[in-house]
């Protein structure tokens, strides 16, 4: 998949909204990386405390969680979707098609929001722009679950892959841990968000900042919750016996690079592709299966995807037209049996005063 020939490095001058999907076995740094990228306690961790209930399995989770930020005087309305439980189980077909259908969801009700005769002006757009996927941090190589995990969300999101809890590896394990992940990601031909740039097209700034940010891929991420005073400031970082690591020192950790080009330098990048590129493709393929749903060849040219779009909206002109009938049909029943009962009761009111002057007359009468 080719994404030459885009502007990138755009900043976004304006109040954004961003989703970002994280996803890692349970003991990856998952948790405490999305609260250091948002400094407060997004989510909460997982605490087992009950040794008979501790060995059960939750399964996955979607969880979408919202927060405001604010980025070099950029307003974000960030949303963050969780998936605890991913990686916890022995057999992970159903994680990967819970995750799977999550995007796709996303994508579906775009569609069919573009399909509508009538946009609604309050729809959310929750497609996924970003997937960080937590690798642990094993020092040997890609896990078959690691690969079968990019490999399907790849076509869907714009995957990149990270090393959590990354100070757990020497300075060369973390060198050769990276050098093995790419290798592999290559190998397999995974096609993860590698920080896309033209030579031809792109300005000197955006070729080296992207270049410098794909040479840094996987990113190596510590994460803090804590402060410490380290030369008379506060710095979110790790005490051990060895020394401190420290989450925004480029030194120690890939953490400040990473949050600057998702919440900054390479956000509008990841919303455009998102939006040009993998819902495009996605759209294209959902149509093409409902031209072709019979047929052994389910390629469409795009003149006919054209004129699929067309026969959608008719379609979905000629269901609105039928429920406006059937409601012009309701209410005219309502307005008839409306109608019908205001006539029994003005019939009623009529006997009443009908008994009323017959009872008058007959006591005149009688006096």
């Amino acid at each position: 998949m080719s994404f030459a020939g885009r502007r990138r490095g755009n900043k976004v001058k304006k109040g954004v909204q961003f989703t970002l999907m994280v996803v890692g076995a349970s003991g990856t740094g998952r948790t405490t990386f999305v609260n250091t990228l948002c400094e407060s306690e997004v989510l909460a961790h997982k605490v087992s405390d009950n040794p008979d209930t501790a060995h059960i399995e939750e399964g996955i989770r979607i969880k979408p969680v919202n927060v405001e930020l604010e980025e070099d005087g950029v307003r974000i309305a960030l949303t963050i979707v969780d998936t605890p439980g991913f990686g916890d189980n022995i057999d992970n077909e159903f994680a990967f098609q819970e995750i799977v259908g999550h995007l796709e969801r996303q994508y579906d009700d775009i569609l069919a929001e573009e399909s509508r005769i009538k946009r609604n002006p309050r729809f959310r757009d929750n497609r996924v722009h970003a997937l960080l996927y937590f690798i642990p941090p094993t020092g040997h190589a890609l896990r078959e679950m690691d690969i079968e995990l990019m490999r399907r969300l790849s076509p869907r999101v714009n995957v990149i892959p990270v090393i959590g809890k990354a100070d757990s590896l020497t300075p060369s394990e973390l060198r050769g841990f990276k050098k093995r992940i790419m290798e592999d990601i290559e190998h397999y031909d995974i096609p993860v968000y590698n920080f896309p740039y033209d030579v031809e097209e792109d300005d000197e700034e955006t070729i080296q900042d992207n270049s410098e940010l794909r040479a840094l891929l996987p990113f190596a991420i510590i994460g803090s919750e804590e402060e410490i005073e380290l030369d008379g400031q506060p710095v979110r970082a790790r005490i051990y016996p060895w020394g401190i690591a420290e989450v925004d020192n480029p030194k120690h950790s890939d953490f400040s690079r990473l949050r600057s080009a998702l919440l900054n330098s390479h956000l509008g990048d990841l919303k455009s592709l998102t939006h040009d590129v993998l819902y495009e493709t996605y759209r294209t393929e959902k149509l093409s299966r409902t031209v072709h749903s019979d047929a052994h060849d389910s390629s469409i040219l795009p003149e006919e995807l054209a004129t699929q779009s067309v026969r959608l909206k008719e379609e979905q002109l000629r269901r609105e037209e039928e429920k406006l009938r059937e409601i012009e049909l309701k209410v005219q029943r309502e307005i008839n049996e409306k109608r019908q009962e205001l006539l029994a009761k003005e019939e009623s009111l009529r006997n009443l005063e009908s008994r009323l002057a017959a009872q008058g007359s007959q006591a005149e009468f009688r006096e």
